[in-house]
Formats: C-alpha cells, structure tokens, sequence
C-alpha cells in the first residue's frame, strides 16, 4: 500500500510539474506577443518621427505658418492621390459633375458612354502615369549623361535613348491601366445610364450597358440554378478572359523586345 502511495504521490507531482512548465511556456508567449505589439508600435513611431525630424526642424514655421509648399513639384503626389480614392466617390463625382456638365453642354441624356470613358481615364491615368515614371528613373542615368554628351538635344535624349529603355515598363503600365479599366464597376455603374434592353450605339452621347455592370444589377435577383444565373457568370468568364489576353499579349510584347536587345 506504501508502495502504491508513493508511486501515485510520484505521478502527481510529475503532472504538476509537467502542467507548471505548460504555464510558463503559455505565459512566455502571451509576453512575447504583448511585446512584439508594443515593440511594432515603437518602431513605427520611431520611423515616423525619423522621417519628420527636417520638417518638425522648422520649429513654429511648421505648425502655425499658413504657406503649404513643401516641394518645388506637387505633381506627383496629387496623381498618386488619385490612386487612393475609392472608386464609388469618384463615381460619385461623375454622377453629379460629369454627368450634369455633358447634360448641359451638348445635351442629350449626360449619363452615356462619353461620361464613363472620361472618368475611367481619370482612374487609369494615375497608375500609367506612376508606374510610368518608376521606369523612366530606372534608366541609368549614365545613358542619359552620355546621349547629353554626344550633343542630343533633351527631347531626343527622352524619345531616343529614355523612352525605348522604359518601353517594358511603360507597356505594362498601359496594360495595368487597362485592366483595372475593363474590371471596373461600381464608378461606371453610376455614369453610364444603364439602359434596360441594350442596343448597338450610334453615338457616344447615348446610354450604355456594360458587361460589369449588367452582373451587377441583375445578380440581386436573378433565380438560382436558372440560365440568367449561368448567363451572368459566363459575363464574367467573358471578362476573365479579356483580361488574360491583355496580360499574355504584354508578356509577348516585353518578351520579343528583350529578346531583341539580347
């Protein structure tokens, strides 16, 4: 009997000991997790103000002066800007400026094909011009140095020696551009017109179905299993593919023009 006490006492204390290492190992992670959330909010503060020590520099010029001129080209970011607004406030923007200035203007319905284009434009534009840039920067400037010494103008040096270098980058911008262009809903959704029986169009001024939108407001009450259903997914097979051909057509283009330099 002494025995059997002794060796149930022996797997208790085993198991307590077991049980107080499983603890501190749980208590050992939730710490490390506490910290590694405190350590990330300090680094990113830490970057912050790092990154904000020339302006803060300014002293009281920075936080009480009224003149906002922080470079010499504000360009850029107010392009890039444009990428982070969401496309249903610029649908938004169409549906009550575009839309009224075209109704105004030359007449017409104001919510047509002419409206969705520009205001596309309006939302490709910033990725093309971005990713565009990026490119033409990532030409040596060594290339630019010695066209320059050679006596090109600037001009020829950017249409002769810049352009072609960056033409990879610039394409695949265009593609970019594209395809966010031929996927985009809701903005266009909004400016279009939306017609109820499509037809072919004889002007840019008259209103329009598109392929995003059609899946858009018929999804809602389309009956489940029935061949509306599959028509709208076959809508978005049509797209599916559109957007394939466009990337593969610009991997071939980069790819034969690489091959050329080679």
């Amino acid at each position: 009997m002494n025995v059997l006490e002794h060796v149930w006492s022996t797997k208790i204390k085993f198991r307590g000991i077991e049980a107080g290492k499983a603890e501190k190992i749980v208590e050992m992670l939730l710490f490390l997790s506490a910290l590694s959330s405190i350590l990330v909010v300090f680094f990113i503060v830490a970057f912050m103000l790092k990154e904000s020590v020339p302006a803060l520099a300014l002293g009281f010029d920075f936080i009480f002066g009224m003149t906002w001129h922080p470079a010499h080209n504000l360009i850029k970011p107010c392009v890039e800007m444009l990428v982070g607004i969401p496309s249903i406030v610029l649908g938004f923007f169409g549906l009550m400026v575009l839309v009224v200035l075209i109704r105004d203007s030359v007449g017409g319905y104001g919510e047509c094909i002419l409206a969705g284009w520009i205001l596309l434009a309006i939302m490709t534009l910033p990725h093309v011009i971005s990713i565009s840039e990026d490119s033409i920067r990532a030409v040596p400037r060594a290339y630019k140095e010695a066209s320059l010494a050679l006596g090109a103008t600037p001009l020829q040096t950017m249409r002769r020696v810049l352009l072609p270098h960056a033409r990879s980058g610039i394409v695949a911008s265009v593609t970019l551009g594209m395809g966010n262009a031929v996927g985009e809903t809701m903005a266009v959704l909004m400016v279009i017109g939306n017609p109820n029986v499509p037809w072919i169009l004889s002007s840019v001024l008259e209103p329009v179905r598109v392929l995003t939108s059609t899946i858009v407001l018929e999804i809602g009450y389309v009956a489940w299993g029935s061949m509306h259903q599959h028509a709208l997914f076959a809508l978005g097979i049509v797209l599916f593919v559109v957007v394939a051909l466009l990337n593969a057509i610009t991997t071939t283009v980069i790819r034969r023009r690489v091959s050329r330099r080679r």
